[in-house]
């Protein structure tokens, strides 16, 4: 059996980043799954651009704030306590908008943790 507790303010932010994430895959020891934690601020994105995966699903749950996901069909506006599912294949871009009162602080989980899965998507 394996067991571990992390708090993920004792891992380092990533530099690459327009937010804050903290990515919690490695230090958790995980290798069938990818968990990140963001916080945005207004006017930032969590992603690199606008994506999608061939493989891999995600799930966005929102700790605080108001996270709002461009789809090529619609923006969603997911609240705290909610989650956000997007499908291998869904082109997708989370972010918290510039006019928002506050930051928006994220869980994002997605399986199977794949390299090279992500593409660009120009709308």
């Amino acid at each position: 059996m394996g067991y571990r507790v992390l708090d993920p303010d004792d891992i380092a932010p990533s530099d690459d980043r327009p937010c804050e994430l903290r990515g919690l895959t490695e230090p958790a020891g995980l290798d069938r799954m990818a968990i990140n934690r963001f916080r945005a601020e207004p006017g930032e994105m969590l992603p690199l651009a606008y994506h999608y995966h061939d493989d891999q699903e995600e799930a966005f749950y929102v700790l605080s704030g108001t996270l709002h996901v461009e789809t090529p069909e619609e923006t969603y506006e997911v609240p705290e306590d909610g989650l956000f599912v997007v499908d291998p294949g869904s082109p997708q871009r989370a972010f918290n908008p510039a006019d928002a009162e506050t930051s928006v602080e994220v869980l994002a989980i997605g399986a199977p943790p794949t390299e090279g899965d992500v593409h660009a998507y120009d709308p």
